[in-house]
């Protein structure tokens, strides 16, 4: 049997992260961006902030290793430098890294813990600074509101009530019930990129208040999606596979101007664009155009193996003696 002690934690942490993110989103009052960095947004989670930080930096550090960084000190220092001013304006409570990869898609995306990656294909597509602000605060917004770490906590509960009741039998200490959720809830591929479409919606959500919060037009996230809209209309499957689990694109553009008329008081100006970011895009594309430039005079210098023509191998094209197998004879 399993014991009072042991069953009433259990109940209890099934029923604290099976409630709807909509009826808690009310319950904290998302909607007031004058609350914005003293409200908790935070859904709950198993899984300590210490414990979050240290899997995404784990996951950067492969992703550093084999993805191609672009590693120019200026292109850098002015994404880190959008990024860290919506960051000031969000509802975080941990420091944010921003790293940008050598990519063609329009993409972004978020490991737990605070580390954003920017492919180089979003920021040569934004047309003005706006654009990338919306796509920043859309990811900044899923380590807020601790998407992974919730994610995989429900995933570790549903795993636990598979188990086998008998396991159970003599009743279960806290620190052996921790133990078996230790064990399910960390084996966990690169797949957290991929959030629920719940996820999505609320990061669009608290995204568009980011963004105002730091000065910049709300609509802007929106027309980033109408470029999506029309490229994959254009050429059809150009969308990353990654957008596969969004909402679909016309109905996040709808939710979107919904948010923006309902909660966004307007105002009269906004920050669209800077000098610096044409300067940034077009310094960008000379680094990258270096980089492939590079990348293809080291495959020139690179020994290659070829297969020797018929005539060095004899006049009827056979194989020499040392090109055929050895051959196994048994011993009279």
């Amino acid at each position: 049997m399993i014991s009072a002690k042991a069953g009433s934690l259990f109940l209890a942490l099934v029923m604290a992260f099976s409630v709807v993110p909509s009826a808690v989103a009310k319950k904290k009052k998302k909607n007031d961006v004058e609350q914005i960095g003293n409200r908790k947004v935070a859904h709950r989670s198993l899984i300590s902030r210490e414990k979050e930080i240290a899997i995404g930096k784990q996951y950067s550090t492969e992703i550093d290793r084999t993805a191609k960084l672009i590693k120019d000190p200026v292109v850098n220092e002015y994404v880190n430098r959008v990024g860290q001013n919506l960051v000031r304006n969000s509802d975080a409570t941990i420091p944010f890294t921003f790293k940008v990869i050598d990519h063609p898609a329009l993409n972004a995306f978020a490991l737990p813990g605070g580390f954003i990656y920017v492919h180089s294909g979003l920021l040569l597509a934004a047309e003005e600074e706006d654009e990338l602000a919306g796509v920043l605060s859309h990811e900044i917004a899923h380590v807020t509101a601790r998407h992974w770490a919730s994610r995989m906590t429900k995933a570790s509960i549903l795993q636990m009530l598979q188990i086998p009741l008998m396991i159970f039998t003599g009743g279960l200490s806290y620190p052996a019930f921790y133990g078996i959720w230790n064990a399910y809830g960390f084996a966990v591929p690169l797949a957290f990129m991929s959030f629920s479409r719940g996820a999505e919606t609320e990061s669009d959500f608290l995204g568009l208040q980011y963004m105002y919060k730091a000065g910049y037009d709300p609509e802007a996230y929106v027309s980033f999606f109408g470029k999506l809209l029309e490229q994959n209309r254009k050429n059809p499957g150009s969308i990353p596979k990654i957008f596969a689990s969004h909402p679909p694109t016309p109905d996040r553009i709808l939710k979107a101007e919904d948010t923006i008329e309902k909660i966004l008081p307007e105002r009269d100006r906004y920050l669209v664009t800077t000098s610096e970011f044409d300067d940034v895009k077009s310094r960008l594309q000379t680094v990258i155009s270096q980089m492939r430039g590079e990348a293809e005079a080291r495959d020139k210098d690179r020994p290659t193996l070829r297969r020797r023509p018929p005539s060095d191998r004899g006049e009827s094209g056979g194989e020499d003696e040392d090109d055929k197998p050895p051959v196994l004879k048994r011993r009279d």
